[in-house]
């Protein structure tokens, strides 16, 4: 156990020193003028004890003029040091804490769904913030008044011995009372400060949580009720730091009261030296100024404890989040996906449980090969197991047992960013980001034309609305897609998908939120997307998936049955149980080919 907090504090932030490392010349500068400026303060006081002595008592003006220029120059190079330090040091704060925030957002943006599940947004945004701010304050500022008033403090103290050994002694009896409130209180401030740094993170979450679904909140009355609960977690908050004040208050008292309680005795003990003509005026001076120099370099450590504690409780966290190692990754030796794609997928006995869910198997022993080019539509009740298909297609998660590849490629043995690139996805909560709607179809192929957005736009029956916006493509379509219907958004998403030409097209009900002449123009564009690849269709509404090649049952993460809607329906089973409580016998159940209106459900 580390026997000085301060010691103990530097240990929890060490691993940070990295981000240090690209700047190390400024490091350096910055290091030579603090060293500098610390001296240059000690030689005022040299400076003031020959003004006294030398310029005031020997009544001798070229004397005094000589001394005082001295002085003047030695407080010019004390401001000058004293401002190259603080440029130096604040840039490198702000420096490593932007390299900081890119890296922490590095390894949020490459974790794991799984992660995800056991992490709150809200948790995440604090680190981004309210962590980096407070590392920004030490690396720019509070660290290098420590280590500047740190060796002040010790250079006061030669100085002090210099002049007066008696008086030092006196000065000396009271800097490890000093020492024991660092000691004893700073253990404590770096345990408050991590236990208040995670209060503000719940106020952000919650806060984060309530005001996405905003809607939600305010249809069901919910004002009041999230009023009081969010109160009560500022109010959570509040007391954590008001404990931390109120230590953090009682060290820096301690540490004031004491040294210039020492201050007090030293002039109350010289002065009678001065008196007696033991010593001089100019050294009582001088030593009476290196004391102040001690107490307020002590009272100033002390109260740099108190933000580097609180630097220590963040470092902690940020050093935890930047440590953590994603479940899904690329391997050391990636296998590279066969050039040109040709779109086939293979299930292969794969057995999967989500984290969340280690004793429940969302997918067992499920075996499934889909034919580059052919449409393949998933059927089956709520929680069967269909969209945990498309996450593991996409890589979010591994297989528990089994393996699942492309082109035949085991995807556990290529690079994620590879297998994603292979696939365009359209979810069924379709995400639109709060950018221009072109920005929103440019997301599937960042680096596509003006020209291939609006082609894109135009084939999932989204140019219609998109010109008659304010500002056409290029008009903000707010957080998350709020100036559009449902309707809309999902087109914006289904043009996304297009632009992007993938290989493996996943629609998870692609169509679910448009209306019956909406859907009908999608539908067409869709179904000539999916012409020449391969495409696997989630259908809660049967009535989108009657052209598909296959239709795979899935129940209970099993394959229960497959083949065209017509064998299913004379098969029965779920499949004929879906379709009866969906179609009206006379025009499917009954067999007579007729194709039901795409606006049932």
């Amino acid at each position: 156990m580390n026997t000085s907090p301060m010691r103990g504090s530097l240990t929890q932030l060490r691993p940070l020193f990295r981000f240090l490392r690209p700047y190390r010349w400024r490091l350096t500068g910055a290091g030579i003028a603090l060293v500098l400026s610390s001296v240059l303060v000690l030689a005022v006081g040299y400076g003031l004890r020959h003004i006294v002595d030398q310029g005031l008592r020997t009544g001798d003006s070229d004397l005094l003029d000589s001394t005082v220029g001295a002085f003047l120059a030695v407080v010019v190079l004390l401001a000058a040091s004293t401002g190259a330090r603080f440029y130096l040091v604040s840039w490198l704060g702000e420096r490593v804490v932007a390299d900081l925030r890119v890296a922490v957002f590095d390894r949020v943006i490459a974790m794991s769904p799984a992660w995800f599940e056991t992490t709150r947004t809200g948790e995440v945004l604090s680190r981004l913030t309210t962590d980096t701010e407070l590392l920004q304050t030490v690396i720019g500022s509070s660290l290098s008044l420590a280590l500047r008033n740190t060796l002040t403090l010790i250079g006061a103290l030669a100085m002090l011995l210099v002049t007066s050994p008696k008086l030092t002694a006196i000065v000396l009896v009271v800097v490890p009372l000093v020492v024991v409130p660092i000691l004893f209180f700073g253990r404590r401030v770096r345990r408050l400060s991590r236990q208040s740094l995670d209060r503000v993170a719940d106020i952000g979450a919650f806060a984060e949580e309530t005001i996405n679904a905003i809607r939600t909140v305010q249809a069901f009355t919910h004002e009041g009720l999230d009023r009081r609960r969010f109160a009560g977690r500022v109010d959570e908050t509040f007391l954590a730091a008001k404990a931390r004040i109120a230590v953090r208050a009682m060290l820096m008292a301690s540490v004031i009261g004491l040294a210039f309680g020492a201050v007090a005795v030293v002039l109350w003990v010289g002065g009678y030296d001065v008196i007696a003509g033991r010593m001089t005026g100019g050294a009582l001076s001088a030593f009476v100024f290196y004391a102040i120099l001690t107490a307020v370099s002590a009272g100033t450590v002390s109260e740099v404890v108190g933000d580097v504690q609180r630097a220590a409780g963040a470092a902690e966290r940020l050093s935890e989040l930047l440590a953590t190692r994603a479940d899904v990754a690329a391997p050391e030796r990636t296998i590279d996906l066969p050039e040109p794609p040709r779109g086939e997928v293979r299930f292969d006995q794969v057995t999967f449980h989500y984290p969340a869910r280690p004793n429940q198997a969302s997918l067992h022993d499920f075996s499934l090969t889909v034919a580059p080019g052919e449409t393949v539509a998933l059927v089956g009740p709520s929680g069967a197991g269909k969209s945990t298909v498309f996450q593991l297609l996409l890589r979010f998660y591994d297989p528990s047992a089994g393996s699942l590849s492309i082109d035949g490629v085991a995807i556990r043995d290529a690079d994620p960013a590879a297998v994603r690139h292979r696939v365009g996805l359209v979810s069924q909560d379709p995400v639109i980001f709060g950018a221009s709607a072109a920005e929103n179809i440019r997301y599937g192929r960042p680096e596509a034309t003006d020209d291939e957005v609006i082609a894109a736009a135009r084939a999932a029956a989204a140019d219609e609305f998109l010109e008659r916006l304010p500002e056409g493509y290029h008009t903000y379509l707010g957080e998350k897609g709020v100036r559009l219907s449902g309707g809309q958004r999902q087109r914006i998403a289904i043009a996304r998908a297009i632009l992007r030409n993938p290989p493996i097209l996943l629609l998870d009900e692609a169509t679910s939120a448009l209306d019956a002449e909406s859907e009908r123009a999608v539908q067409t564009a869709l179904e000539r997307l999916a012409a020449d690849r391969t495409t696997l269709v989630i259908a809660h509404r049967l009535a989108t998936v009657l052209k598909a090649d296959r239709i795979v049952v899935i129940d209970a993460g099993r394959i229960v049955a497959q083949g065209t809607h017509q064998s299913l329906i004379q098969e029965g089973g779920l499949y004929a149980r879906l379709a009866a409580l969906q179609f009206t016998d006379g025009n499917l159940v009954g067999g007579d080919g007729l194709e039901p209106p795409t606006a049932c459900v």
